[in-house]
């Protein structure tokens, strides 16, 4: 199943709150082992082309074994929710109409698993 999430939200907040409720779903998918923490899971960054977004919970990330950053940071928060550390997936706007999903944990230290997985040719 894939989540259809409209980029067109008002702003950040919004956005944050989708991207919240599939950290969610992607707990509840990882509890029952419907897949394995994103850094065991083959999973490699793929952006998606301009114009789409589609936002995919942890189970199809795993399948697919591509994903773009609200993917892999939801993924990746729900990975560290199940292991008691309570990390968010948060929105960064990087320039006018760009903006950019990473995980956010309780200390404030900021972790980019788009980037760990691929983005930007590193991984």
């Amino acid at each position: 199943m894939a989540l259809e999430a409209s980029i067109d939200a008002d702003g950040v907040e919004e956005l944050e709150a989708l991207l919240e409720g599939l950290v969610q779903l992607d707990v509840s998918q990882l509890r029952r082992g419907l897949c394995p923490p994103l850094y065991q899971a083959n999973v490699r960054y793929q952006r998606e082309p301009r114009g789409r977004e589609k936002w995919q919970t942890a189970r199809k990330t795993f399948a697919l074994h591509t994903g773009d950053c609200e993917d892999l940071a939801a993924y990746r928060a729900a990975d560290l929710r199940v292991v008691g550390i309570q990390a968010k997936a948060i929105i960064k706007d990087i320039r006018p109409g760009l903006k950019h999903a990473l995980v956010r944990y309780p200390d404030g230290t900021i972790e980019d698993p788009s980037r760990r997985l691929g983005m930007g040719g590193k991984g």
